[in-house]
């Protein structure tokens, strides 16, 4: 069983940078692709990033592209997520997720296997 838990959420001005955390427990070998997804009120689901627990590449959607880095600490079993410049429109709840699927194939539609509770972003203007 995996178990993953965000931290880091808050809320920033527009501009201004928040670091999501995600620490993942259980086989890595049932997780080994791991990504955030956000969900604004009123929206769906958008995966927005995605990374190889075990080395190799990272996928964004165009939404995040160049304003977020996913990151990964294989020693601490945690996952980050750099947010920067951001913008009203990423306020959501945003949440850990981890898969055994191929990491592309998770931004859309982000069909995970697990799940986080979520922590909330608030981006003020």
């Amino acid at each position: 069983q995996v178990q993953l838990v965000e931290s880091g959420g808050g809320s920033v001005q527009a501009g201004g940078s928040l670091r999501l955390s995600c620490a993942a427990s259980g086989s890595v070998y049932n997780r080994p692709c791991m990504g955030f997804v956000r969900q604004a009120p009123g929206k769906e689901r958008e995966g927005i990033a995605t990374i190889y627990t075990t080395g190799g590449a990272d996928y964004y959607a165009d939404s995040v592209k160049g304003r977020f880095t996913i990151s990964r600490d294989n020693s601490m079993n945690t996952v980050y997520l750099q947010m920067n410049s951001l913008e009203p429109e990423d306020t959501a709840m945003y949440y850990c997720a981890a898969s055994q699927s191929v990491c592309l194939s998770l931004l859309t539609p982000p069909s995970y296997t697990y799940w986080g509770r979520g922590t909330q972003v608030t981006v003020s203007s």
